[in-house]
């Protein structure tokens, strides 16, 4: 991707949902499905650190953050709740963090539009 600014290519990819709003969260950009939130950027949010949070799967934030601590945390606040915290101010893999906002929406999303995205991959 030409576009190396992290707060526009994440914003993309979380507004290609289904049934997808953004606001402003704590100061922050925040994607929600349903009045549901679901990914929040974290721009200098509480280090000084470019990052974002987002919901994660059972177990995913702890297997990310001890087998990579230098691209993954444990973010304050929802951390307890299993989201995960994803530092965009190193080398990104964008196709990695498309993977993970997808797999955010389908944690936070209902049922029928979680599938909805699945569909339309082919999965």
């Amino acid at each position: 991707m030409a576009d190396l600014n992290p707060l526009r290519i994440l914003r993309a990819r979380c507004l290609a949902l289904p049934e997808v709003t953004e606001k402003l969260s704590h100061g922050e950009p925040m994607w929600f499905v349903r009045r549901k939130g679901f990914v929040m950027y974290a721009d200098h949010h509480h280090d000084d650190r470019v990052a974002f949070w987002c919901a994660s799967p059972e177990g995913a934030q702890q297997a990310l953050v001890e087998a990579y601590p230098g691209r993954f945390f444990r973010p304050p606040y929802v951390g307890v709740k299993g989201w995960l915290g994803v530092y965009l101010d190193v080398p990104v893999d964008w196709e990695e963090i498309a993977a993970l906002v997808e797999d955010a929406y389908r944690c936070i999303a209902p049922t029928k539009l979680a599938a909805q995205i699945v569909a339309s991959r082919g999965l």
